[in-house]
């Protein structure tokens, strides 16, 4: 089993154990489509999830009032990788994140080794000789490889921000 960080425990909600969570993903509701999830490698059984604003409140089995609630505080809500059915075109961020980038005529412009989540989009900031930043849209982004460990690109003029440097090749 494969754990995936799916968010983080910033608080308590009600005195009747609820936690609340800061999702970490596309979509505020992602954490409500689990039956199980984990804590710290323990599994909790879901017994209710709804979206709250911007987080999810969660009341886990056996967490079941505010004193048991605060013992998780700060810590990360994991899913199991394998119950993750993800959309034609999303990835993890992990799976991307040391991906090689190979623009549109062939040159290899380094390894993707962050993705900056940002509120329009994310911004893939890849180092080699320079580095690049690269908005995470279909005009750009032109076919990612998982399995090949290749991203390929188009690039236009301002990406390249020349940050990057050969002590970076690791």
């Amino acid at each position: 089993m494969e754990f995936i960080e799916a968010g983080k425990i910033v608080n308590t909600h009600s005195v009747y154990g609820e936690l609340k969570v800061q999702p970490w993903s596309d979509t505020d509701d992602f954490l409500c489509d689990f039956d199980v999830v984990y804590i710290e490698g323990t599994p909790f059984e879901v017994e209710r999830a709804r979206v709250h604003k911007t987080c999810v409140l969660l009341k886990l089995a056996g967490i079941n009032n505010i004193g048991d609630a605060q013992k998780y505080k700060n810590k990360c809500v994991c899913v199991d990788r394998d119950e993750v059915e993800l959309d034609d075109g999303t990835y993890f961020i992990t799976d991307l994140e040391g991906l090689t980038v190979i623009d549109a005529d062939g040159t290899e412009l380094g390894k993707i080794r962050e993705v900056l989540t940002l509120p329009s989009n994310d911004v893939y900031v890849i180092r080699g000789k320079d580095e690049y930043m690269i908005p995470a849209v279909e005009e750009f982004i032109r076919e990612v490889d998982i399995d090949s460990g290749v991203m390929y690109v188009s690039t236009i003029p301002g990406m390249k921000t020349e940050k990057g440097g050969a002590s970076d090749a690791n």
